[in-house]
């Protein structure tokens, strides 16, 4: 295992945006599973916890999931069988360096489930983000965030952890073979001084100026889409 700090911060992070398909089904589930509460907001509602960073949005798309989702959810669980209670449906547990539980969220979103002794209150553990380049993406963001990089050459995995203000323990990048064929599912907003200074680190911006509401559409090198918002709008 190797670990490293990262640079000085060029963003950091403000909370994160599931899409749906509609409804209040998935934004119900996901707040108890994550031990967040759930506010009605449209046709869907937010997640809210203790702090602004805990805010989940659920962003109503007319695209039905087709794909595996290249961003997916590892959260704390007391068990299995509760979140297959809530509406989710077990599809096989897993071993690694832990044992965990893959699993599908009511509208087919993948997540895996880690059983604790005693699960915390907030129940987010990590984002999971599928990568061609685990190593560059991590150390990539790693960068961005000024958190610590760190990683098992050996099987392929990198994270991020120490990242200011985040309501998890980290941001893990794993190998997959297939490449990035749709938008994600779950991205990320964060806040930032410089847009510019995010496109030299290596970002691409997706959406022009004059399109631009209080957020900037990018992309990090591997083409995840974040959503970036100027510290002082």
């Amino acid at each position: 295992m190797v670990a490293r700090l990262a640079h000085v911060p060029l963003v950091t992070w403000k909370d994160f945006c599931v899409d749906t398909n509609g409804g209040e089904v998935l934004g119900r589930f996901w707040a108890a599973a994550l031990g967040l509460r759930f506010e009605p907001d449209g046709d869907s509602g937010t997640l809210s916890g203790p702090t602004k960073q805990h805010q989940v949005w659920f962003n109503t798309v007319p695209e039905p999931k087709t794909v595996k989702n290249r961003v997916h959810l590892d959260v704390h669980a007391d068990s299995v069988a509760e979140l297959v209670a809530l509406g989710a449906t077990r599809v096989e547990e897993r071993s690694g360096l832990n044992t965990w539980t893959v699993m599908l969220d009511p509208e087919g979103g993948e997540f895996c489930a880690f059983v604790r002794e005693q699960a915390p209150e907030q129940r987010l553990f990590e984002i999971v983000v599928d990568a061609a380049d685990p190593k560059a993406s991590a150390a990539w963001w790693a960068e961005v965030f000024g958190g610590m990089l760190g990683g098992h050459a050996d099987q392929g995995w990198w994270w991020v952890d120490s990242i200011a203000g985040a309501p998890f323990e980290a941001m893990s990048f794993v190998p997959v073979p297939e490449p990035k064929t749709v938008k994600n599912r779950i991205h990320w907003y964060v806040t930032v001084d410089s847009l510019d200074a995010v496109v030299d680190a290596g970002a691409t911006r997706l959406t022009r100026e004059s399109e631009a509401d209080a957020w900037h559409v990018m992309a990090d090198p591997e083409g995840n889409e974040f959503c970036a918002y100027l510290a002082d709008t």
